[in-house]
């Protein structure tokens, strides 16, 4: 008996989205929304950008988000050279770059106009409510009442704290030294050098010294938030939650200092630090700024100067460091003044006075900063259609950033601008001296930088107390004249140096 076998019908495919009639038509709706949503953020962009240079076309959603991952001074030089203003666009956020020293002014010294926001993370970091954020009458009267900090009589005060933690980790390069003479980067140790110093001037001995090493180690994550672009989304694993996450530990130190020394001063004991000056002088009677500030608000003041003297001031001290092995006849310079003003006993304090006759020394301190200045831009926001030149006004809500660099490169005011001169500051007629505003370093406008005086004394000590103590050379590598760009500028290889003892 023949039997036959039906041929089996064969399966139809899986289909995960069955093609009806409707689901076609939702598809085509959704690509059309997609396309026009696309299409118009281009539109928006080159409507915004107008005759600016800069890309005819974004990239759509990140723009320039993939360049700005690893920034380089060439690429920032590209940009700035491209035009007095130029435009580029990173997660739909419109910026506008200013390069000339008159645009750069412009905008640091229109509150009306343009209010800083650090960069697009900062306010998260920083948090908003934090002075540095303030404007108008607000900001004033804030800032009226810090500037009482920065006194001649304060800074005194100062030099005596910054002197005795300085030779303490000059102490410890030493002697890691003598265990292992090799060159090692100093960026680390620098860092918690300025750190450490910071945070006993600001709060005395109201932190633990654990504190004060477990801030240095963690301060980074905020540096690295704070670069120009970030992930703007604080999820777990992302820089600015890390840097969130070190705020909070760095703010609960801060504010029980606050509240410890408000207590000091309420007992009637010595100042001993910046907060304690800050409390005696807005508990004097005849002081007429503010007067109540919680422990929160002198706590965020603190974290702000942290952020600038961590990161501002580290940066230029390596710079110095490395600026100073680099060219010997300036390091003989410097050693020749310090042994002259301070009598040669290089173990006995430095004064204010002693800091005053170091002139050489400070020449040098301001045209190092002038040759690699830490912040090379500070962005603000508009906060309303800025008119910045005569045929171009940066829309409402943009970023405009001003550059700093090109102010401090200008070879009409600094002959052979990329060359380290500390005479150009001794010499009163010198374009560098009869352009001052041109130096930008500290910035300009409502919004400078309020401890300009604390910072030039910090680098002058320091480097006053290294050249008396020790010797250093500098181990070059393929990247120490490149440039790392974060929230401020460092060597690439974190500046290899070599100490010894002083031996002249």
């Amino acid at each position: 008996m023949n039997s036959t076998t039906a041929p089996a019908s064969a399966s139809p495919l899986p289909s995960f989205m069955p093609f009806t009639p409707a689901t076609t038509s939702w598809l085509y709706t959704t690509g059309a929304i997609l396309f026009t949503l696309l299409a118009l953020e281009q539109a928006v962009y080159r409507y915004k950008k107008r005759h600016l240079p800069g890309s005819s076309w974004t990239i759509p959603i990140i723009g320039k988000f993939a360049d700005s991952l690893n920034p380089t001074m060439e690429g920032y030089k590209a940009q700035w050279n491209s035009g007095p203003l130029s435009a580029i666009s990173v997660f739909n956020i419109f910026i506008v770059m200013a390069s000339t020293t008159e645009h750069a002014r412009k905008i640091l010294n229109s509150p009306t106009y343009a209010e800083p926001c650090l960069v697009q993370s900062a306010k998260q970091v920083l948090l908003k409510e934090n002075w540095v954020f303030l404007t108008g009458k607000d900001h004033v009267d804030y800032r009226r009442s810090l500037n009482s900090l920065f006194t001649r009589k304060a800074l005194g005060m100062y030099t005596e704290i910054q002197d005795r933690i300085i030779r303490k980790h000059y102490k410890n390069w030493l002697e890691t030294a003598a265990k292992d003479a090799s060159p090692k980067p100093i960026m680390t140790v620098a860092r918690y050098l300025n750190m450490d110093t910071s945070l006993r001037v600001f709060c005395g001995y109201y932190i633990p010294d654990e504190a004060t090493k477990i801030i240095s180690d963690k301060y980074y994550d905020i540096t690295a938030a704070l670069e120009l672009v970030n992930f703007p989304l604080a999820l777990p694993g992302t820089k600015i939650y890390k840097a969130i996450q070190c705020r909070k530990e760095a703010m609960y130190w801060l504010t029980l200092a606050a509240k410890k020394s408000k207590e000091a001063m309420a007992r009637g004991d010595e100042s001993s630090c910046m907060l304690d000056e800050w409390i005696r002088n807005i508990s004097d009677p005849s002081w007429k700024g503010k007067k109540e500030f919680s422990d929160h608000e002198m706590a965020m003041v603190v974290l702000s100067f942290l952020f600038a003297s961590q990161d501002a001031m580290s940066s230029g001290l390596i710079y110095a460091f490395q600026h100073l092995a680099d060219s010997p006849e300036m390091f003989a310079k410097v050693r020749e003044e310090q042994d002259r003003v301070r009598g040669g006993d290089m173990d006995a304090p430095i004064t204010l006075e002693m800091l005053d006759s170091m002139t050489y020394l400070q020449a040098f301190v301001k045209e190092s900063l002038r040759v690699m200045p830490p912040v090379v831009m500070v962005p603000y926001t508009a906060t309303k259609p800025f008119p910045i030149s005569e045929n171009y006004t940066v829309p409402a809500n943009s970023m405009i950033i001003p550059s700093f660099y090109n102010a401090l490169h200008d070879p009409e005011v600094y002959p052979r601008p990329d060359d380290l001169k500390p005479e150009r500051w001794l010499d009163p007629k010198d374009p560098a001296n009869t352009t001052p505003k041109n130096y930008l370093v500290f910035g300009a406008g409502p919004h400078k930088c309020i401890g300009i005086e604390y910072a030039l004394m910090n680098m002058t000590l320091s480097l006053a107390i290294a050249v008396g103590a020790m010797d250093w050379k500098h181990d070059i590598t393929p990247l120490s004249y490149k440039v790392q760009i974060m929230a401020t500028l460092f060597p690439q290889d974190h500046c290899r140096l070599a100490f010894t003892p002083r031996k002249d």
